[in-house]
């Protein structure tokens, strides 16, 4: 389809633009600076705050600049394009008018309030306010709002711009939010006065433009000036979220969102935002060997001597299992650790997920998180990015939302807030979607662009490589991989995962994955269990092996380990993941390491030397260069998984809370707030 071009004068200067284009996009493309407080690029137009007017030269009065496009201006009587002015007397006098109202019942919080600093309304009260005002009444107040552990009210700041309640009802889905009554009593409320339950919520923070909505766990903590930015990437999922962290001295005070078009757009997930304070809880800050059953402070120099004589014994009765938090530099030298002692028991897959033995594109997101926006019919199965996803859920419901996508879901029903047709619990309904017995079936053959996206909910059972071959079947039947268009999708939650498959970090010939090391440490055959940062494994069945653990935080392996070798989370490091898509990205080290902590690829370097197989780089640039290539991705349909039956047990979701999937979440007092609110909220329910 063809766009429609418009010509209009802005501000004495004809230009030729989009049809489309609202006039506030059209003067702003033209140079011109048009304040606002209810517009946002990616909600719909409210209209409500009229900060942005500007006057159409012939018109009446000032218009608002969001709510009309080029395509309803007329050409003047002569035929001359549409003469809009942003900088005149009467624009500048609307504008005052409009802050002027604002303010009426604004409170002067600005010293105490927590937006202070980062206030669209101060910075634009100084551009386009007046210096006095006409009016000296009483100023209204109301009541604040419980929105539950994340979010402070202060309502009597609200302007009533509803971006937060577009945002909650648009893009995250949950409609919670509403504005009620009319004129002054006009507020803004949640309907049932209980908690956001959206995983997004947090970004209405963000949204709001002056202090209404603030962060609860954050507040009075810091003032924004006082804060060291560092640009990073998020690891509490596979999402590889674009987020600033913020710190002062050496702790990290909150985190932020960056734009990233082609990942996260603008928004992250609560979880992302509010686990900072579980990165200074539970911490490791120095080497302990197990004597006498307790865990007792230790040099260095002692511990890596201690794990250098274990690591000396018998190669067959050694394995090492990499964390979902560990970065792609550890896991090299792991990898090459481990086999310059002849070890090929190692694996990355703490879930026991039956993939990574095929092509790089049959364990990565092919079309890209970005692509979701394109596809027209997807099918999920055994996912819930809801809760696995929070990012990529959103751009499924906008999928849904904008562009009419049909949605199936094979696997356990939830509320992803959007519309699905569910076909079954089982994997056994993919043989039926073979076979065309289901009206979706229909809807992704005759679809432009379909896609599957299938999570380790289906690939962590046993028969889960049976059902990745039934998965790749029916995207072979669909043509969904062709020369413009990829559709066949895996959906990882753990950050580590698909940097450690691209480094192959998997059992070698004759060695054991994840499930049979802990078969052979509980029957006694496994002497020495080395654990970089896993601790989403049942320690029960390390039965009586040696375990080293090297992490950050004191969770499960901690707990169990024989000797601890502390070291650094995310926030303290510059080190490589590759998201669920395979592109590789690297954090930046935001804040000082922790005690006597050390970069986890540095410690693996030192207990190689302790070992007498010395790894052969000596700084990270040399590591790094040890990589494989980053390289397109190649899929074969055909090769997918392992022939076999399904079975017809249901796809069960996991058991853990989304609160608490990585030992930094399970270590914060935050995401503790929020699982004990949800949980509250589901007994209510009951």
């Amino acid at each position: 389809m063809t766009e429609v071009l418009r010509k209009v004068n802005i501000d004495g200067q004809e230009y030729e633009m989009p049809g489309h284009y609202t006039l506030m996009q059209a003067c702003e493309e033209a140079g011109a600076e048009i304040p606002r407080f209810c517009y946002h690029e990616r909600l719909s137009v409210a209209g409500n705050c009229r900060m942005c007017l500007v006057e159409w030269v012939g018109a009446p009065k000032p218009m608002a600049s969001c709510a009309m496009s080029l395509n309803d201006l007329r050409p003047n009587r002569d035929g001359s394009p549409a003469d809009i002015r942003t900088n005149t007397a009467t624009v500048q006098k609307a504008r005052e008018g409009v802050m002027e109202f604002l303010l009426i019942n604004h409170p002067l919080d600005c010293p105490i309030c927590d937006q202070g600093g980062e206030c669209d309304l101060q910075d634009q009260a100084v551009g386009y306010g007046r210096s006095m005002t006409r009016y000296d009444e009483d100023k209204r107040a109301v009541e604040e709002k419980n929105m539950g552990p994340l979010v402070k009210t202060n309502m009597t700041r609200c302007i009533q711009c509803t971006r937060c309640v577009r945002f909650i009802t648009e893009v995250a889905g949950v409609e919670e939010l509403g504005l009620v009554n009319r004129g002054e009593s006009a507020e803004i409320t949640t309907y049932l006065q209980a908690n956001l339950t959206s995983e997004l919520s947090g970004n209405v923070i963000d949204l709001c433009p002056v202090g209404a909505l603030t962060s609860r766990p954050y507040a009075f903590n810091a003032r924004p000036w006082e804060l060291r930015k560092t640009e990073s990437i998020d690891v509490m999922d596979a999402v590889g979220s674009a987020i600033r962290v913020d710190a002062r001295g050496s702790e990290v005070m909150r985190i932020l969102p960056r734009l990233n078009e082609d990942i996260n757009e603008e928004w992250i997930s609560d979880k992302t935002r509010f686990v900072w304070d579980g990165l200074k809880r539970q911490r490791l800050d120095k080497p302990y060997i197990r004597v006498n059953g307790k865990l007792r402070p230790a040099s260095w120099d002692d511990a890596l001597a201690v794990v250098a004589k274990r690591l000396k014994g018998d190669p067959d009765k050694i394995g090492a299992i990499a964390g979902d938090l560990a970065d792609m530099e550890s896991i090299k030298a792991l990898k090459d650790l481990m086999e310059s002692l002849g070890v090929r028991s190692m694996d990355c897959r703490q879930d026991g997920a039956q993939l990574g033995e095929q092509d790089r594109g049959g364990y990565i997101f092919n079309s890209g998180i970005a692509g979701i926006d394109q596809a027209d019919a997807i099918l999920l199965v055994g996912t819930n990015p809801r809760l696995e996803a929070p990012i990529i859920n959103a751009r499924l419901r906008k999928a849904w939302l904008d562009g009419g996508a049909e949605i199936g879901v094979v696997g356990a029903a939830s509320d992803l807030t959007y519309p699905y047709a569910h076909m079954g619990d089982g994997p056994d309904v993919l043989d039926g979607l073979a076979k065309k017995r289901h009206p979706f079936a229909k809807a992704m053959r005759d679809a432009k662009r379909p896609m599957i996206i299938v999570g380790m909910d289906a690939l962590k059972r046993p028969d889960g490589a049976q059902i990745l071959r039934a998965v790749g079947k029916l995207a072979a039947d669909w043509k969904l991989v062709r020369d413009d268009w990829n559709g066949f999708n895996v959906l990882h939650d753990a950050a580590a995962r698909v940097g450690a498959l691209d480094l192959g970090f998997l059992p070698l010939k004759d060695g054991m994955d994840t499930n049979a090391m802990l078969q052979a440490a509980d029957k006694g055959d496994l002497d020495t269990l080395f654990l970089l940062g896993a601790d989403e494994l049942d320690m029960a069945k390390t039965g009586k092996s040696f375990v080293v653990y090297l992490g950050s935080h004191g969770d499960a392996g901690a707990h169990r380990a024989d000797v601890v070798l502390p070291g650094l989370a995310y926030t303290e490091k510059t080190a490589t993941y590759a998201n669920t898509e395979g592109r590789w990205q690297q954090t930046r080290a935001a804040v000082s390491p922790k005690g006597d902590a050390k970069e986890d690829w540095k410690i693996l370097r030192a207990l190689s030397d302790a070992v007498g197989r010395t790894l052969p780089y000596d700084d990270v640039a040399a590591l790094r260069a040890t990589f494989p290539k980053d390289e397109p991705a190649k899929l074969d349909l055909a090769k997918l998984g392992k022939a076999g039956k399904v079975r017809t047990k249901p796809l069960a979701p996991k058991s853990n809370s989304f609160w608490f999937t990585n030992p930094i979440a399970r270590a914060s007092e935050i995401m503790a707030q929020c699982a004990g609110a949800e949980n509250g909220r589901l007994e209510a329910a009951e």
